[in-house]
């Protein structure tokens, strides 16, 4: 086999593929509706041809190998012109099984929340130790400026999605992999463009944890009721982490110094080590703890793990500061979900806590933009001393019925007694804050989008 293609190649996973298939050595062609940096940028200094829109055409060269986004419906184009002209096709998780992680150990990270920082964190630790490591994880990893690797080291770590695989296979992407170990961060209700209820997702989760090989490794959290119920499905080995007395990896002291966090871990009651950080909250030093323990029974030692812990960069559009003007610091986060955004705001907010902390909201995923969280979204910016909330800019994709009403939520915060503006445009909450903002106020901005560039934008106005 020579050359594949890649129907929306510019998808984060799908375009890390096409990328690491390129790097084996294969001819690789891609499209996407939209091909737009720094995507198609990042594509094109890799010697991916990617080509605008879809259409049959672009198959013209009868690529040996047609990889299917799940973005991709049946009625495409060019799966139309896959199917006429018999070609071979896949998912993005059956090419990544064959062609990325064959004969490696699959180390993955799944759960509601925290799959790309923990992804990351653990995908350094294996580089810092000197051990080599592939990955694939769904986001802009700064220590190698890249969201893929193709190592020579026996282990690839993976970013274990529970989102659809394609349209010819409805199950979560995650059951395609065969996990050597893996991390359980969380189980909530979310994609409700998919998932019927918190009862579906729990039931995805549950073939995820009951396909675990017996000689695998478990490493789950321990305050999560859902993760609790069901990890009794398990016939691999176990192991918990978090902050109850039980669990076989634990916190400790915690001591915020910084622009570092150091804090203390347990094992199985004894110290295990102190390490020190830049990840800002208790959410994330949880994630490092699923890290540690994963590390730990791969043989890292505690003194690989604190030098890659001090070398750690984070993850782009997870709490990173993009800029500073007037004393005024533009935050990014990729918050969407309720549990989310109140786990990352009063993160920023503990560790800013002279700070005056303004929370900009744009409700844009397909559950977002429905009214299924529009009780949970109320209670969740507690934290933040004040909330400019986005009326969401693609509403028109749900159903009247159904959708999220971004008033309403302005309304509720009122009267909790938040200081909260609703705005119909990006243009409006940029003009807000230049008008209001002061000297030391943080402006965190949480979506899973673009959001119409708003931080260059703002650093620009202000």
């Amino acid at each position: 086999m020579k050359s594949v293609h890649l129907i929306a190649v510019c998808g984060t996973a799908m375009g890390a593929l096409a990328c690491m298939l390129k790097d084996a050595g294969y001819q690789v062609t891609g499209s996407d509706k939209n091909v737009y940096p720094p995507m198609s940028r990042f594509l094109e200094e890799k010697g991916v041809t990617v080509m605008a829109g879809f259409d049959g055409d672009h198959l013209s060269h009868r690529p040996d190998l047609v990889v299917i986004g799940n973005a991709v419906s049946r009625d495409n184009a060019e799966v139309l012109a896959t199917m006429d002209m018999e070609l071979c096709y896949c998912s993005m998780p059956q090419a990544v099984n064959r062609f990325a992680a064959a004969g490696k150990r699959q180390l993955l990270v799944a759960g509601t929340h925290g799959k790309t920082t923990t992804s990351a964190m653990l995908a350094w630790m294996l580089f810092s130790a000197g051990r080599d490591p592939s990955f694939i994880i769904g986001g802009i990893l700064p220590n190698f400026t890249s969201n893929y690797r193709s190592g020579e080291g026996d282990c690839i770590v993976i970013e274990a999605d529970e989102y659809d695989t394609a349209f010819f296979d409805k199950g979560p992407k995650f059951l395609h992999y065969t996990p050597h170990a893996a991390i359980l961060t969380s189980v909530e209700f979310d994609h409700a463009d998919i998932y019927r209820d918190l009862d579906h997702v729990r039931d995805a989760f549950g073939r995820f944890i009951g396909q675990i090989p017996a000689s695998a490794l478990l490493v789950s959290v321990d305050d999560d009721r859902n993760v609790l119920d069901l990890v009794g499905r398990a016939v691999c080995r176990r192991q918990t982490y978090g902050l109850e007395q039980t669990s076989q990896w634990r916190l400790g002291e915690i001591i915020i110094e910084p622009p570092q966090t150091r804090f203390q871990v347990q094992k199985n009651g004894a110290l295990f080590g102190w390490f020190s950080t830049r990840m800002i909250g208790v959410h994330n030093l949880k994630n490092t703890l699923a890290t540690i323990a994963v590390a730990d029974d791969l043989g890292l030692s505690p003194d690989d793990i604190a030098k890659a812990l001090e070398g750690f960069s984070g993850v782009r559009r997870r709490q990173e500061i993009r800029g500073e003007k007037r004393g005024i610091v533009v935050m990014d986060d990729f918050a969407h979900h309720p549990t989310a955004v109140r786990e990352t705001l009063a993160a920023v907010k503990h560790y800013f806590h002279n700070n005056r902390v303004v929370a900009v909201f744009e409700p844009r995923t397909n559950s977002s933009m429905r009214k299924v969280f529009q009780k949970d979204y109320a209670g969740v910016f507690d934290p933040a001393d004040r909330i400019c909330i986005r009326k969401p800019s693609m509403l028109q994709k749900v159903p009247e019925g159904q959708r999220f009403s971004s008033q309403q939520l302005v309304a509720d915060l009122i009267k909790r007694g938040k200081d909260a503006s609703h705005f119909d445009d990006t243009e409006g909450i940029i003009d807000d804050l230049v008008r209001t903002s002061m000297p030391g106020d943080i402006i965190l901005i949480m979506s899973n989008g673009g959001f119409d560039n708003i931080h260059e934008r703002l650093l620009n106005s202000l």
